[in-house]
């Protein structure tokens, strides 16, 4: 068997498409967000924008959230010491755990070490908790909702994306005594557009079913004290459980789920994401929790985050660029080939210093391909400026000089 052909075939592919990712290099600077310093393949330095950062607020460089983790790696050293069933559960593990229930409205919740991995723990363990179970998915959900409905090998059901009446049309279908459960997200990260909270929660009332809501593009950046879609929309205690992440606008990491004291039990006690790994360290847990501290009490910031992205558009609009139709603070631009979208993003940093990764299959499907831009309340009109000319020059240059098939904007 020669395995390295197969590596090296399996990557032609990827780059035969104009897909393939090489790293930037960057070192963000601390107070300077969302500037950072970009290293060169040469090995020459330039300093670039950042426009792609999923640190929505620029919270990963709050004075206050740096100071609660010097604090705790100087109380508390390096690592947790263990899973949280034998050595890794601290202080900071516990008050966490509190703030998060408390910013939306449930009993408890749960710590997880990543974003992904509260999605695949949680939802793969609710299969096994509930024999039976119908999991109803929109289309577009995240891979990680995906990757745990898959491992928890329940019956599985997709529904259109956004489509109430076709998850109507399948929740009627399904036999009324069978346990069901609706998973959906609030904010859709690649298209910006919001789910219809409201009208999920109806129909999860009419047909008997849960609701598991993915809120980590939300969390921080909605409702008057940062509790996402649902607490904007005043439907917190409607949902069943909440899974969020504190590596976007929160801007440490880790991920989490909030519930009733039951259910956060009861995935406690049986999801193997959660039993068998090192739980996070004390001093991620402690900046999550000063910058979850800090965001509960000031609106104004994600007031300023909303101004920045209405800005940002408008300005993208007015010449004439394609940007996708948005109802968050999500600013995606289509470009719709592969390689087109590789040459408008090395164009960008190299010429401009300004840096936004090109977003393409399997992120979003083939021929959707787009610049995902992410203002933040950081980002100056003088920033938007420069981009907007950045972009508006590239457009034609980058049209002309891809391979034939590239789509036009």
């Amino acid at each position: 068997m020669r395995y390295s052909a197969l590596f090296r075939s399996a990557l032609e592919r990827v780059q035969a498409e104009g897909r393939y990712r090489v790293f930037v290099d960057l070192k963000r600077r601390r107070g300077a967000f969302p500037r950072a310093t970009w290293t060169r393949p040469d090995g020459s330095e330039t300093d670039v924008v950042v426009w792609c950062s999923n640190d929505y607020l620029g919270q990963g460089q709050n004075p206050r959230v740096l100071e609660a983790m010097h604090e705790a790696i100087d109380s508390a050293g390096a690592g947790s010491g263990g899973t949280r069933n034998i050595s890794g559960t601290t202080r900071y593990h516990v008050e966490l755990e509190h703030e998060l229930a408390d910013l939306h409205g449930k009993e408890a919740a749960l710590l997880f070490t990543s974003g992904y991995v509260s999605n695949q723990a949680a939802l793969s363990t609710l299969s096994r908790l509930l024999p039976g179970l119908i999991v109803y998915s929109d289309a577009l959900n995240h891979n990680s909702m995906i990757a745990g409905i898959r491992a928890g090998g329940s019956e599985r059901r997709i529904f259109s994306h956004n489509d109430l009446a076709h998850l109507e049309k399948l929740l009627a279908d399904a036999p009324v005594d069978a346990p069901k459960l609706i998973a959906f997200e609030s904010v859709y990260s690649m298209d910006g557009d919001i789910a219809d909270l409201r009208g999920t929660v109806a129909l999860a009332k009419t047909y008997g079913a849960m609701t598991y809501l993915d809120e980590v593009h939300a969390v921080g950046l909605y409702g008057a004290r940062g509790g996402g879609i649902a607490e904007r929309d005043g439907l917190m205690g409607q949902i069943d459980i909440i899974e969020g992440t504190l590596g976007k606008a929160f801007g440490v990491m880790g991920g989490y789920i909030a519930a009733d004291a039951l259910v956060v039990d009861a995935i406690r006690s049986h999801a193997e994401g959660f039993i068998f790994t090192t739980s996070l360290p004390p001093v991620l847990a402690a900046g999550a929790l000063a910058s979850l501290r800090h965001l509960k009490a000031h609106d104004e910031i994600r007031t300023a985050h909303q101004e920045r992205a209405r800005t940002l558009k408008g300005r993208l609009v007015a010449a004439g660029l394609p940007v996708m139709p948005s109802r968050s603070h999500i600013v995606p631009v289509l470009v719709g080939d592969a390689a087109r979208c590789q040459m408008i993003s090395d164009v960008l940093l190299a010429e401009h210093g300004i840096y936004v990764q090109p977003i393409n299959y399997p992120t979003v499907a083939r021929g959707a391909d787009r610049l995902r831009l992410t203002p933040s309340p950081d980002h100056t009109d003088a920033m938007m400026d420069d981009l907007t000319t950045a972009l508006t020059s590239l457009w034609t240059r980058c049209n002309a000089a891809c391979a034939p098939g590239a789509v036009a904007a």
